[in-house]
Formats: structure tokens, sequence, C-alpha cells
């Protein structure tokens, strides 16, 4: 059998290893386009120059193009529909993935079929002074969160309690939003939009209204027109704080409550015509009210969640998007690995800033590892990490370490998490906060 040529844009030494055990993976030939640097490490992304160089490179590839894939976000998740289109590969319209990435047009397309299950909403221009005025008038009081209109990972995200938050949120948002909304401009302007969402373009925001409760994400993808939902990952935070602690999967909630997230899960992605392409979408159920609202939709896998998959089910989420974007019908096996549970653990301190001045060694982490069975950590600073510095980072703390360990329980889960983390040492200097 032939081998087939598979392009991943951004595809870094961890993603190639994981990739290479996946079903199948012996008849596929991994190839990177645009270096892991140019979307993992910073937070410039000239994404016309990438898309030009992405083309080049894969139009002197000497070999067929049999797919282009991606796990990032913005800029990887944008470019894929424009390159896949010039190369004739699988997968969704330009336009139905800004129904998701677009926070705006998405909460419209939302509203027309879930109304009932989304937070109300508006759109704001930062650079506006009259900004919190229009707010009030659009129905949003204190408190509400704020967000740009697109962004990555959790930055730029800020709960507003008080005029004073919101200044401190939007001097902020006018220093740092254009990072991503020139980028995120110009592939609005590849799209066929609707008048309505072309007048809020990238340097826009969200104001919401607070949601919360039992957080989890569905994972997902549409075949051929069939949404299927194939696992459902609980999202456990820091008490009294915004900071993921960990991600847990399968998930805890109740089977009706998994149901019905499902049951919307199938409208929302048929409603706006997302097809062949995997997605994710975040949820919270608030228990006191038994009210689930959608929070947003990703239009990829969690990479955050492969692990996770492996662990529980046998094969990482990878499989599906590999699968896709070949045309075929992924097969995504269920409880067929080593662990009854798995979970992604999030070792952060909840400093204003600080100067990284010792970190775990190689050999004691590999201790740790050999201690704990099935558990991978991976190291996000290093000495000299200024922890201000730091990139992908949410607005209350920093994740120095990743950890994904599985287990036969929740409880064993968490007291193994617990006693890995009393040896993982790290030291500081001029510590704020």
């Amino acid at each position: 059998m032939d081998h087939r040529n598979i392009f991943v844009v951004g595809l870094n030494t961890f993603n190639r290893e994981r990739l290479e055990q996946l079903r199948g993976a012996k008849n596929y030939r991994f190839h990177g386009v645009i270096e892991p640097e140019e979307v993992y490490d910073t937070d410039i992304f000239p994404i016309e120059d990438m898309l030009s160089r992405a083309e080049a490179q894969l139009r002197a590839f000497g070999e067929p193009v049999d797919a282009i894939a991606g796990y990032m976000d913005f800029p990887v998740s944008t470019m894929l529909p424009l390159l896949c289109e010039r190369f004739g590969t699988r997968t969704t319209s330009l336009e139905s993935l800004l129904k998701c990435e677009h926070k705006y047009w998405s909460r419209l397309a939302q509203r027309e079929v879930i109304g009932n299950y989304i937070p109300r909403f508006t759109a704001f221009d930062p650079f506006d002074d009259s900004a919190l005025s229009r707010i009030g008038e659009g129905g949003l009081y204190f408190p509400f969160f704020v967000k740009p209109i697109k962004s990555s990972g959790s930055r730029l995200g800020f709960r507003i309690d008080s005029p004073e938050d919101f200044s401190a949120a939007v001097k902020r948002l006018r220093e740092d939003i254009g990072l991503i909304s020139e980028p995120f401009n110009y592939v609005l302007n590849q799209a066929k939009l609707p008048q309505a969402v072309r007048d809020v373009d990238g340097g826009h925001c969200m104001a919401e209204e607070i949601i919360g409760g039992w957080q989890c994400t569905v994972e997902g993808y549409v075949y051929q027109g069939k949404v299927v939902p194939y696992g459902i990952v609980d999202s456990i935070r820091y008490p009294q704080v915004l900071s993921f602690f960990y991600y847990r999967y399968p998930s805890r909630l109740p089977e009706y409550i998994q149901d019905k997230m499902r049951e919307l899960t199938d409208t929302i992605m048929t409603h706006i015509g997302y097809d062949n392409a995997a997605f994710n979408i975040e949820y919270f159920w608030d228990e006191v009210q038994n009210r689930i609202w959608l929070l947003e939709i990703n239009t990829r896998i969690s990479q955050s969640h492969c692990d996770l998959f492996e662990k529980v089910d046998g094969v990482s989420n990878q499989q599906v998007t590999v699968d896709l974007v070949l045309g075929k019908l992924p097969d995504m096996p269920s409880r067929h690995g080593e662990f009854a549970v798995a979970g992604k653990f999030f070792y952060r301190v909840f400093f204003v800033d600080a100067v990284v001045t010792r970190v775990p060694s190689k050999e004691e982490i590999a201790a740790l590892q050999q201690e704990f069975p099935g558990t991978l950590i991976a190291l996000q600073v290093e000495v000299g990490s200024q922890l201000s510095a730091l990139l992908e980072q949410d607005s209350y703390s920093f994740a120095l370490a990743y950890i994904w360990m599985g287990a036969d329980n929740d409880e064993v889960l968490e007291d193994n998490y617990r006693r890995l983390a009393d040896q993982l040492l790290f030291e500081f200097e001029g510590v704020v906060g």
C-alpha cells in the first residue's frame, strides 16, 4: 500500500511521537509545515506571510499532498480552511469555522437554535470611551465577563465587578488586542460574512453574562453531515479562582445531563454547517438551577485531552483528526485503555510575578514518572523564566508544569497527584504577590 502524506501545521516532536503511535500510522508520513515555534512560543502571528510560506512549501513537495491537519487554536485553526481549499484537501468551510471562532457570530448562530442555553451577550469596541454605558444599554450589568471577539487560550479574559475593573481591563485590551485582531481580520476578509458580523471585526470584544457551574468539554466530530460526540471531559478549577486544576476523563456528570449536552451539540453543529472536521464544545451545568450553558466552540480536538483518551479508551483522540483529513469515518474505541480514569493536572503558582531559579531535574522527573506508572510530566518553565513573560497563561496564575496521570478511581488519581506535587520542587526569587 502506498503511503499517505499528511502535513501538520506547527508539528512538534511531542505530537509527532503521538501521531506515529496511531492505528494505521505505518502507512502515513507526517510532515511539518510552519515551524512549531511560530505557533507555540509566540504571540506574533503574521498569518498572511505564514500562509504564503506554507503554500510554497506544499507546492514544492515532490509527492501528493493527501491531507493538511492541525491541533492548535489560532492561527493554525483559521489557516487550515484556506490551505485546504488551495490544495483540494478535506476540512470544514471557512465560514462554518468562523461561526465557531468569531465569538459574536457564534453567539448569534447559537441564539437562533439553542437560545435558552446561552448567556446574554453584546459586542463592544474597547476603544470606545462610552463602551461601558453601551454595555448597560444592552441589558448587561455587573458582574459580567469580557473577552476579545477572537483570542487564544485564556488571554485577555476578565471578570468585571466594577467600573474600575472595566477600566483596567480596557487598558490591557487596548494595549494587546491588536496582536490577534490584525491577523484575524485578514482571515475575516477571506470569508463571506453577513453585514452584522462584518461590522464587528477582530478589534471588538464581547461582554457576557456570568455563567458557571460544573464545567466540561464535549469532544466530537462531524463526518459527512453526521455529528458524533465521543467523549466528555470534566474541567475542575482551583477553589475560589478561575484557574484550572485538572481535566478528568471520563466525566462524572449525571447521564441525563451528558445526553442533553450531546443533543445540544448535534443541534448547533448541524445548524452552522460544520462538516468533516473535529471540534470540542465547552459547557457548564449549573447544579442549583439544573441549567446547561454553552460556553464556547473550539474547531479542533483538545491536545490536553489526547493522553486522557489514550489512557482510558486506548487511542489518542488525534486519531479522529487523522481519519477525518483522510476522508475516513473515525472509529474511536471506548474503555480499552489501561486506566479507569485519567487527568491532566496544572501545577500552578498564584504569584503576580517572579523569576524561576530552580526547576526539577531530568533525573527527578524520571524518578517521579517511574514512581507513578503512566505519568507524564512536561515542564513549562526553565531556570531564568520570568513568570510575567510566559505565554498562553490565564489572568490569575502561572502554570509551571503539566502532569498527565491515570488511576483506578478519582480518589486515587487526586491522591497520587498531591503526593507527586509535593516532590516537584521549584524555587523563585523576586516574588511579587
